[in-house]
């Protein structure tokens, strides 16, 4: 039976499988969306919130996050039949219509979710679904966004933060207050690590550049790339040191930061001195594992030392 044979369910299997890997996708969003409300209670002093508040966050997060693929599939469909047939779309296993109407019921579940904490928080998730529909829309300014990449990270970077402050507002605006001190910290922490891992996975050799695949290597050249790169990750250590103090808990907080950060900083060496494929393959997945070792460290760590 072909792809487009199959039925609808089957073809969306697959199509996760490919596109957007949900048992992967899912632990990324459970570490990131717990960490967050973990954070905010402390940063306000708060005991942690009922586990209500951390299942919606969790549950609009994952669709939030499938929303963006679907929404880069419509964005970047000429440029996929063009350079990357191969992909689920151009190659007819689903439609772009069958992804919009999934983006769109998943949406309907992320809405009632948000309601059942109240208006405010479900006003924080249409915050977030307006600027992924200006980014969508790449802000009714495509070509001048791709000829500025640095305007094009940031406008879009911005959603991470946005989608943040949801997640900490099913703590703070569920109970009905406003964001405690010191959550800009941890909201630019956010903004700085969709940075990390935005670049992180466009750091490549010359030879795996492809036609049509705009990568920052492509752009600034594989060690100015990698040197931002890692610019981003000292911007993120020092926002975690920040959050650390903010927390009560600097010492613990930089101490297992710091680890990481030099974890990270070696594979950078690495790359400069020999960019590989396998070296390559490193950066990315250190920027995922830099990422986790934040939001877990930000968010558990400090609770250890008992209340703040």
């Amino acid at each position: 039976m072909t792809d487009t044979m199959a039925n609808l369910p089957s073809r969306l299997w697959t199509y996760q499988a490919e596109r957007f890997p949900l048992l992967r996708t899912a632990a990324l969003v459970a570490v990131f969306s717990s960490a967050s409300i973990a954070v905010c209670a402390r940063l306000g002093g708060r005991d942690l919130p009922p586990l209500h508040a951390f299942a919606v966050a969790f549950v609009v997060v994952l669709i939030l996050f499938f929303q963006m693929r679907a929404c880069d599939e419509f964005k970047d469909h000429e440029d996929d039949c063009r350079y990357r047939p191969e992909r689920a779309v151009p190659r007819g296993l689903v439609t772009l219509r069958e992804v919009g109407w999934t983006a769109a019921m998943a949406g309907a579940v992320a809405l009632f979710a948000a309601l059942s904490l109240g208006l405010s928080v479900a006003g924080l998730l249409l915050l977030v679904w307006a600027w992924l529909a200006l980014m969508t829309k790449e802000f009714f300014a495509p070509q001048a966004l791709r000829r500025l990449p640095l305007v094009y990270l940031v406008s879009h970077m911005l959603i991470m933060p946005l989608i943040d402050l949801f997640v900490t507002g099913c703590e703070w605006a569920a109970r009905g207050l406003s964001p405690p001190p010191f959550l800009w910290l941890f909201l630019s922490l956010s903004f700085v690590n969709g940075s990390v891992l935005e670049i992180g996975r466009k750091v490549w050799t010359p030879s795996s550049e492809r036609e049509g695949v705009e990568t920052y290597s492509a752009l600034w050249g594989a060690r100015r790339a990698a040197t931002v790169f890692a610019g981003c990750v000292v911007v993120s250590f020092l926002l975690l040191c920040g959050v650390g103090l903010a927390e009560h808990a600097f010492w613990p907080v930089a101490s297992v930061g710091l680890v990481g950060f030099g974890a990270v900083m070696l594979t950078v060496r690495d790359f400069l001195a020999d960019s590989t494929p396998a070296t390559q393959a490193r950066i990315e997945s250190m920027s995922g594992l830099w990422v986790f070792v934040c939001y877990a460290t930000a968010a558990f760590l400090p609770r250890l030392g008992g209340p703040a």
